[in-house]
């Protein structure tokens, strides 16, 4: 179906701002200049908001205003930039890139077959020449390699010949424009110095740029493709149907569009928990390790909370419904995700404008070095294999890649470390954060109170407290539930606010609330407060019997202390900036060694120590979950947000950690700070060798062979580079201070050309 015929208002969905948004997979993409194309292209047009690429998924999201512009015009501009388009289908773009995948393997193949025929022959002109080798014998290996380097060159160039041919179709150019001038040039000399039996052919130079080329390019789709399948197995947890229960009882399968919060669902043994909710009635093992991060298996049962995603192992459980399709744990994960690929930080950005520039550079020196030699008396074959050499060897490949591959790299890594990036600067300013301040509830402690001393409390008292715990809504009274494993509530039980919960059961009274409400002894609150000082109280109390007492807290998270020790290692400093009461909150730093700690800190006090900080010339990294930490969270140089948070937290910080552990702040500075030193390794790496090789090449110095070599090779070292992360695990992370910047006059140039 052509542009002109498909519908492609269809695709386009309304936006809650009144506006419309088409998502579209784009073909054609061969570096990330290409993304800079599209949207500058696409944003040009009127009524156009945003437009944004994913280079992994090769994904464009376009958002405009209903009335100033219209799908099908978006979709007519991009092939008049040289790109096809369709709908965004996730199964099409992997079948594809499976294709693409196969043609690179295919085309490398046939590459360096030649390259290492050819490279014989090659070898025995250089021997013969400064040996006995006649006129005769040289020209048949040049033509015995022309024989081979053509087909070979014809096919394995494809990949690069039809992007070049659709740039220049749009009136553009791309990076393999000069790579197509450059290889068809090489071929195009060499057959001419073949024909009229020259004693210099250069046939080796095409097949082994080709080659090298092709191993770039494929190291370059298998790594976005391998950071990509960590998002498409986040996406093949959701379920797509639930087994809602209906009031009278009947279980029905209903697509999951049509469940609603407050629904009640069925989830069997062996199955997907397909909404988020809270269990209702039952009992089971759950794998929630995309919530937590641990394989264990946890138990649930009435009161808990369970997500979309996580597998349900043991027991039937029915689960009212909190989220379905939208506001779901794994939903906002999966757009995280997506906001991750597509955000950009500022090096990407200096890198994209500086590699918008290389295009009409390279052909301008190459033509420049020309004429210059021929202006100085130089043959003009000899002028040409000169100018060819420049062409090839200062192709801006390395330099596109030098960001894109780190970040593409990084963010798996952080995904897979439990973060979640919001803002595309993120990586950079986690790297540049020199002190961390904590939140201390929700944060440095588990989002959810324990009950402390459960060993010592009669398991009868406490499943009878429980039962009527039930039917609290009170977070204190919700924690006592799970603790006692509850699922039967009291039918006669009523809540008093602000007191508690009571129930006739055979004839006596039982209470469950404050110590107050169930005339509790002052002395044993004192005794209780003396052993927990920092410890929240529910009393229970059943007929004239002595009332219970349950002492609940939120204890640290389990790694709390491991992970405040390696940050201190680190060279961070720690700070703890809280608005919870001074006693609690001078327990948990004295726990964890933090020495300053500020307690009972308002919204505007904490953004005032943030200031303050600032002013001292630090740059602060925020860690909180409450809603009093969102104008915090948003007023630090960086920011984090557990998943539990609060969601104006999640939607203030730069990043999300998930699971019961703080480990992922610490993963979230050591790999940043990794990513950002290979950000700017990979950016000196491009700049030294432009300044080493082009200045050799326009001298004569460099051989289009050897310019293939190094033009090449450099591309695939800061790729590899960029891989390193991976491999090997980013390493301790050092203090942020010990990479050198970027140039200046190379920073100037990019926002120059940005004005």
């Amino acid at each position: 179906m052509t542009t002109q015929t498909r519908d492609w208002a269809a695709f386009a969905v309304p936006t809650p701002d009144g506006g419309c948004r088409l998502e579209l997979a784009v073909e054609g993409i061969t570096c990330a200049a290409c993304i800079g194309d599209i949207e500058r292209g696409i944003g040009r047009m009127p009524g156009i908001r945003s437009a944004r690429l994913n280079y992994t998924t090769r994904r464009l999201a376009v958002d405009w205003t209903v009335d100033a512009s219209d799908p099908t015009r978006i979709v007519t501009t991009l092939e008049r930039l040289g790109y096809r388009a369709h709908p965004f289908d996730p199964g099409r773009r992997s079948a594809e890139e499976e294709a693409e995948t196969r043609r690179l393997l295919r085309a490398m193949a046939v590459a360096g077959f030649a390259a290492m025929n050819v490279m014989l022959f090659s070898v025995s002109i250089w021997a013969g020449n400064a040996t006995d080798i006649t006129g005769e014998t040289r020209d048949l290996f040049h033509w015995l390699s022309a024989f081979i380097a053509l087909p070979a060159a014809a096919y394995a160039g494809q990949p690069f010949f039809e992007s070049a041919g659709r740039a220049l179709r749009a009136l553009r150019t791309n990076m393999d424009v000069p790579i197509s001038i450059g290889i068809v040039g090489t071929l195009a000399l060499s057959l001419w110095q073949t024909a009229r039996g020259e004693p210099e052919a250069y046939f080796d130079s095409a097949v082994m740029l080709l080659f090298f080329l092709l191993l770039g390019r494929f190291l370059d789709q298998n790594m976005r493709r391998r950071t990509r399948s960590v998002a498409e197995n986040v996406a093949a947890l959701r379920a797509e149907t639930a087994a809602r229960v209906a009031p009278d009882g009947t279980v029905r399968e209903v697509p999951l569009s049509k469940v609603d919060p407050g629904d009640r669902v069925l989830v069997r043994p062996g199955e997907r928990v397909s909404v988020d909710g809270v269990v209702e009635t039952g009992a089971s093992d759950i794998d929630q390790s995309l919530v937590t991060g641990e394989t264990n298996h946890v138990g649930v049962g009435p009161g808990d909370r369970v997500y979309a995603g996580t597998l349900n192992i043991t027991g039937a459980l029915t689960v009212q419904v909190t989220a379905a399709t939208e506001g779901t744990l794994l939903a906002e994960v999966n757009r995280l995700l997506e906001a991750a690929a597509q955000a950009k930080s500022s090096y990407m950005r200096l890198a994209d404008r500086v590699a918008r520039l290389y295009a009409p550079v390279v052909h301008t020196a190459a033509l420049a070095t020309f004429l210059g030699w021929i202006a100085l008396g130089t043959d003009w074959r000899h002028a040409l294999v000169i100018a060819v050499s420049v062409l090839i060897i200062t192709c801006p490949c390395a330099l596109a890649l030098a960001i894109p591959a780190v970040q593409v790299v990084a963010s798996g890594q952080l995904f897979r470390r439990g973060v979640l990036l919001h803002a595309g600067d993120a990586i950079e300013r986690l790297a540049a954060a020199d002190v961390v301040a904590f939140d201390k509830t929700g944060t440095l402690t588990l989002p959810e109170p324990a009950i402390l001393d459960a060993d010592r409390i009669d398991p009868a008292v406490l499943a009878a407290a429980g039962r009527l715990a039930l039917s609290s809504r009170h977070p204190l009274g919700m924690a006592l539930a799970r603790a006692a494993r509850a699922d039967r509530p009291l039918p006669s039980a009523t809540e008093r606010p602000g007191e508690g919960v009571e129930a006739m059961v055979d004839g006596e009274l039982e209470q469950l609330g404050s110590a107050q409400f169930c005339g509790a002894d002052e002395w044993a609150v004192a005794a209780l407060l003396a052993r927990h000082p920092e410890a929240s109280m529910v009393a229970y109390r059943r007929g004239n019997r002595p009332p219970v007492l349950f002492a609940f807290d939120q204890g640290l998270r389990p790694d709390a202390i491991d992970v405040v020790a390696d940050l201190r290692a680190a060279g961070l400093k720690l700070e703890i900036i809280s608005g919870d009461r001074p006693g609690p909150v001078a327990a948990i730093a004295e726990k964890l060694g933090i020495a300053d700690a500020l307690a009972g800190q308002h919204p505007a006090d904490k953004i005032a120590r943030l200031e303050a900080l600032h002013q001292q010339g630090h740059k602060v990294l925020m860690v909180g979950d409450g809603l009093n930490d969102a104008p915090a969270l948003a007023a630090a140089h960086v920011s984090l947000s557990p998943v539990t948070a609060v969601h104006l937290s999640q939607a203030s910080a730069d990043a999300l950690f998930l699971g019961n552990r703080l480990r992922p702040v610490y993963d979230a500075i050591r790999t940043a700070r990794a990513a950002k030193g290979a950000m700017v390794q990979n950016l000196w790496i491009a700049v030294i060798y432009n300044v080493i090789a082009v200045p050799l090449a326009v001298a004569g110095y460099v051989t289009p062979l050897i310019a293939a070599l190094a033009m090449s090779g450099s591309s695939i070292i800061v790729t590899v580079n960029a891989l390193r992360l991976r491999w090997g695990d980013a390493g301790a992370p050092q203090p942020p201070a010990s990479q050198p910047p970027i140039p200046d006059r190379l920073r100037r140039l990019a926002d120059a050309e940005a004005a």
